[in-house]
């Protein structure tokens, strides 16, 4: 059977239920944001301008649950690639927005660059089971005024997988639809197979934020999956309980969910989590505890619950080196994520609380990830693997190495880990004494020293060219301006 991992009961599942329902037709969510406000007015909620809050009653948050799609499909740029998003299906993908990085020539920590975003691209292209990169280092060479757009081009050169971001207001997440729609061959073809991934970041304690809710409505009106994700800090910006952080966190997610549904019914949305402990000795974040991973679990539980495919974080820590308290950490967060049933788990290549990367450690979380997917397939009993014909000619004085049954199901049964070290110690020292990092680190090299760009139509090339240029020409003003609600235009037919 496989491995299932749970930590709420179905009555305590269904009482965070009830205490969520409770605070959002009660205490409501903050909302900053007129038109959101507007939104909610017309669909039934209760709007209070002067506090900027609304408050959803439980029938309405019920409504946009049933639109929500149970599953998705995520695809690769060229549109061959399919990923499942929900069910069953588990999905990994890199995430944070890492300063600085481990270099991997030198080991210098250093401030990260364009040229490591790049390679990072790179390096997730050439993972067997890592299949999205998520901005996942954050250039600090270049104006962050154009780093959205710098990173989709460099996507659509060097990547064959998914792409995401976050919601970074109206204009630059237009700028980042329209880019990609440009180089998937459309507007339609982008919404018929979506190869975005938009992260919106929930702002605890009970929060919706302006810059973020437009992003996810761009998002929506393209067909892109938008992760509704708070970071929830237990003992800081939420409930030291980790019961109470659950209550304030769902009824953020779902005030969430139901604007999606409410402004594009059917966007493809995730229930998302970051939420963790704060670090009480220093009043920092802990995301690498191992509560993160209970946290988890218990918001794949909720998310099951309402059918709604999930997200989180796995394989963080707040060690600031590959060593010993780095792999102890990413197991205790990556394991709960992986056997509650999460579809998409973020933060690979990552330490120091994901905002320090590594393309070593990225190469190794792969390995993790698979290690990871055989627990969760657990053990199958059948005619086949009970091997019982083998086990009568063996009997009791033979092996079973020469054995066909061997030959035909070790590949299948046994995990057959790339740098794990497993040899005898003698070979070990005699070819250089090699650590799991190493290897990594080896083939970390061979990926980048190997990978191929894609070839773009010329057609295609020099519009998104011309896209980028003019990004990086626009004035400031111009950006800002279209934060005002009055310069924004949600009709469909003008994004």
């Amino acid at each position: 059977m496989k491995t299932v991992y749970e930590v709420l009961s179905r009555d305590e599942i269904e009482r965070i239920h009830a205490a969520s329902m409770e605070i959002l037709q009660t205490v409501g969510i903050k909302v900053d944001y007129l038109v959101a406000r507007e939104l909610f007015q017309k669909a039934g909620a209760q709007v209070d301008d002067k506090q900027q809050c609304v408050r959803i009653p439980e029938s309405l948050v019920q409504w946009a649950i049933d639109q929500a799609p149970k599953q998705f499909k995520l695809y690769g740029s060229d549109g061959k690639l399919e990923m499942d998003i929900g069910g069953d299906a588990v999905q990994f993908a890199a995430l944070g927005t890492p300063t600085a990085v481990h270099d991997l020539e030198t080991g210098e920590h250093r401030p990260s660059t364009l040229a490591d975003l790049l390679n990072h691209i790179k390096l997730i292209d050439g993972c067997e089971h890592i299949h999205c990169s998520q901005m996942d280092v954050w250039p600090n060479d270049i104006p962050m005024t154009v780093i959205h757009s710098e990173a989709i081009s460099a996507w659509a050169h060097n990547s064959r997988k998914s792409f995401g971001l976050g919601c970074y207001g109206y204009m630059p997440t237009l700028d980042m639809m329209r880019m990609m729609a440009i180089a998937v061959g459309g507007k339609e073809e982008l919404k018929k197979r979506p190869r975005f991934f938009g992260i919106c970041s929930v702002v605890s304690p009970l929060q919706m934020t302006q810059i973020q809710i437009e992003g996810m409505m761009i998002c929506a009106d393209y067909g892109q999956p938008v992760t509704l994700a708070p970071e929830g800090i237990a003992g800081m910006t939420a409930p030291a309980s980790l019961a109470g952080l659950l209550i304030q966190e769902n009824a953020n997610i779902l005030a969430h969910i139901t604007l999606s549904q409410i402004f594009r019914p059917g966007t493809p949305v995730l229930y998302g989590t970051v939420s963790t402990i704060a670090n009480m000795r220093n009043g920092t974040v802990a995301l690498g505890a191992v509560e993160t991973g209970l946290i988890t679990a218990a918001s794949a539980q909720l998310a099951h619950y309402y059918g709604i495919p999930i997200r989180s974080v796995g394989g963080v820590t707040e060690s600031k080196t590959e060593d010993l308290q780095a792999g102890a950490e990413r197991m205790s967060t990556l394991l709960p994520a992986v056997l509650s049933g999460v579809n998409y788990i973020t933060c690979a290549g990552t330490l120091d609380s994901s905002m320090l990367e590594s393309d070593a450690l990225l190469v190794m979380d792969d390995e993790l990830a698979g290690m990871s997917l055989r627990i969760k397939r657990g053990i199958e009993v059948n005619e086949t693997s009970m091997a019982m014909d083998t086990i009568r000619k063996v009997g009791f004085s033979g092996n079973f190495i020469t054995e066909k049954h061997t030959a035909q199901n070790y590949r299948k049964e046994h995990y057959l880990p790339k740098f794990l070290v497993r040899q005898p110690y003698e070979s070990w020292a005699r070819e250089g004494s090699k650590s799991a990092m190493d290897n990594a680190r080896e083939k970390a090299r061979e990926i980048l020293a190997k990978h191929e760009p894609r070839t773009l139509d010329p057609s295609v090339e020099r519009e998104l060219e011309a896209y980028r240029r003019m990004v990086a020409e626009r004035p400031l003003e111009e950006l800002y301006k279209y934060e005002m609600p009055e310069c924004q235009d949600f009709r469909s037919e003008n994004l």
